[in-house]
């Protein structure tokens, strides 16, 4: 089951995460936040990262800490 997040709005999202390549060529895992589970939904927050939410959007995202 994807990590969902609940915004204090109310709206649930759902984490995923994919490895893009970089124009330098080298490959990088990157996170983000949807509201419908697709392909690449994940099971929990990366270790070394929290769940932050956007004051003004409500929108989750995950900051290093």
């Amino acid at each position: 089951m994807a990590y969902q997040y609940t915004n204090n709005k109310g709206k649930s999202y759902y984490l995923h995460g994919k490895e893009v390549r970089l124009r330098s060529g080298k490959n990088q895992q990157i996170y983000y936040f949807a509201q419908e589970i697709k392909d690449g939904a994940i099971d929990q927050v990366p270790a070394g990262f929290v769940v932050i939410e956007n004051h003004r959007t409500g929108m989750p995202v995950l900051k290093k800490g």
